[in-house]
């Protein structure tokens, strides 16, 4: 595999097959004092203003959630990322990210947020004409007007090009008829910008319309009554004759799959965010209830069942953060080059997004599994209180269930990254053949038995080097063997992006962790190097076992023989003592009394 000496900036998922240099990833220690009051602001807000009210968000009180998103506008929260023409600070693409991390904590308000400045605003922003941009940008970025977005049909959820909302033009020309029914749409009950997907006559691509609450035809059903994220509004939309002006047409006639796409690959990556920080405000919340309570006349924290949950949370939240802060820096070093390159902005941003379209769904997956997982130690922990309504392990519990479907269930976002993967190799956008077959001849090498001899990160890096050289054995073999059949083939596929997940963050957080020990001294860094050590091994194991079901379903005999001998000579680690290094990550939590890494 070759080095990135002769361009720093790798594309998507291009990480595969390119060493990174830690120096060249932005890690989340290096934030500037911009950024950190920006950070900040945002989080008193969550802190001061939301959290103390979840309840009464939850209930949706008449006015309260309006109201909290109106108080955002005056700070500026929803204008972060937006060209300063339209009244936003103009912030870049990792700004924009914490600020989503940020508001994560704030349950349901973080919902309405994300979903207002996301798929509510983005669509307009990146599509819109100039006088669309200057009628609506300016109102959606300071709140007076709030956004939503109509995708979702009863029939067509994952498959969204087959909606059946219909539009056609009146006899006069002036106006597009809508018809249909969306549904799920959230912030329907307050909104008054939707971005609406329709297929005029029989198009086979959908179009987008800009539909205002207040024209003739549109109308919602009462608030869904929801497992979770109780207080962010969810109603269905229905559009019987729904008179929208011809110049609210968002882009061109059929370019409504396209913007879907294009805005479901931002709305991914900042899911992972929310979910990030929601991760963190999780296990301080763990970490505190284990310091206070007592059983058998000792805190909790002391006992090491309990240390293994806070070390093990700590652990895949800081994984999921540092691969969602270096993916966020790659795709905001590629609008940037593409802005050099004569690319207008908004189409550089969007353009930046999807050549990182694969990192994005590994994020999406990656940072709402380990929320999940959090969430579920973090009830273990409260033990009866955790089932209790009167914690906060009832809420974060429900409301964490929601990102393995939203923006793409987690099964679709899983296919979705091997099929990007194998369709930029066939394009020759990703040189993936080349490294597959020197793979495949290195079987027959000699293993490397000098391992011992190498300093720290080499060793661990090579361990990573090796997990991609088993996703490109498996990989190889699956396309040769099943060719067109691999589309059908879920499971493999599946199994396939399970490695790559796993590859991409056990990367992530051995660069941050090199960068961070380069920059402070290891001694500074135990834990870090601790909690590197500790993902990196428990993904070797992850690997080999989602790389064996993938062989299992496709090869026999020799051929699955020698692969198996390689796929354990690719997922090796060396042992350590993981219990230890569990431990001493738990005991700076509880030492701190908070998340602090």
């Amino acid at each position: 595999m070759s080095t990135a000496t002769e361009d720093k900036h790798l594309k998507g998922g291009e990480f595969l097959v390119r060493e990174t240099n830690a120096e060249d990833v932005f890690i989340p220690e290096n934030w500037d004092e911009e950024q950190l009051m920006i950070a900040q602001t945002c989080q008193d807000f969550v802190e001061q203003k939301v959290v103390p009210i979840l309840d009464r968000i939850d209930a949706q009180e008449e006015g309260l959630m309006v109201s909290l998103i109106n108080q955002a506008g005056e700070l500026g929260i929803l204008g972060v990322s937006l060209p300063e023409e339209y009244g936003g600070f103009g912030k870049d693409f990792p700004t924009a990210m914490l600020i989503s991390e940020k508001t994560g904590p704030g349950a349901s308000f973080s919902v309405a947020v994300m979903a207002h400045t996301g798929i509510g605003t983005l669509p307009i922003l990146y599509y819109g004409n100039q006088e669309q941009k200057n009628k609506y940008i300016p109102k959606l970025g300071s709140g007076e007007w709030k956004g939503a977005y109509c995708l979702t049909e009863p029939g067509a959820g994952s498959d969204a090009n087959s909606g059946k909302t219909r539009a056609t033009l009146t006899a006069d020309g002036k106006h597009y008829l809508i018809n249909g029914q969306k549904m799920w749409i959230t912030n329907a009950g307050f909104a008054d910008i939707f971005t609406v997907f329709a297929k005029i006559d029989d198009d086979e691509n959908l179009s987008a319309f800009i539909v205002e609450k207040g024209f003739e035809g549109l109308s919602l059903n009462p608030e869904e009554h929801k497992m979770g994220i109780k207080g962010s509004s969810t109603r269905q939309v229905f559009f019987n004759d729904c008179k929208v002006p011809v110049e609210n047409l968002l882009s061109e006639r059929g370019n409504g799959f396209k913007i879907a796409v294009n805005i479901l690959n931002l709305g991914r990556i900042k899911l992972g965010g929310a979910a990030l920080g929601a991760s963190k405000a999780v296990i301080t919340n763990s970490v505190k209830y284990a310091n206070e309570r007592e059983q058998f006349g000792r805190v909790i924290s002391k006992y090491g069942a309990i240390r293994y949950k806070l070390g093990e949370q700590a652990i895949r939240a800081y994984a999921a953060e540092s691969a969602m802060y270096r993916a966020s820096q790659n795709i905001e070093d590629a609008i940037h080059n593409l802005i050099e390159g004569g690319m207008e902005a908004s189409k550089a941003k969007l353009k930046g997004t999807e050549l990182f379209a694969i990192e994005a769904a590994i994020i999406k997956v990656h940072a709402s599994e380990t929320l999940d997982y959090i969430v579920d130690e973090g009830v273990q922990i409260y033990g009866g209180m955790g089932y209790s309504a009167e914690s906060p392990m009832d809420r974060a519990y429900r409301d964490s269930r929601i990102n393995r479907i939203f923006e793409g269930t987690n099964e679709i976002n899983r296919i979705l990254t091997v099929d990007m993967i194998l369709k930029r190799a066939m394009k020759g956008e990703l040189d993936l053949m080349g490294p597959a077959q020197a793979v495949a001849n290195e079987l027959m090498s000699i293993p490397d038995f000098n391992a011992d001899e190498e300093d720290f990160f080499t060793k661990e890096k090579k361990y990573i080097t090796n997990f991609k050289k088993a996703i490109l054995l498996v990989a190889g073999a699956a396309v040769q063997k099943l060719m067109t059949n691999l589309a059908k083939e879920q499971e493999v596929l599946m199994y396939l992006a399970d490695m790559v997940i796993e590859t991409y963050a056990s990367e992530s957080i051995q660069l941050r962790v090199e960068k961070l020990a380069g920059q402070r001294g290891e001694e500074a860094v135990k834990e870090q190097i601790d909690m590197m050590q500790v993902y990196i091994r428990d993904a070797g194991d992850k690997i080999f076992k989602a790389a064996k079901e993938a062989l299992n379903a496709f090869a026999e005999g020799d051929e699955r023989r020698m692969m198996m001998t390689g796929l354990k000579r690719y997922t090796k680690t060396e042992d350590i003592n993981t219990t230890a290094a569990r431990r001493r990550v738990a005991a700076r939590l509880i030492g701190q009394n908070k998340y602090c890494f």
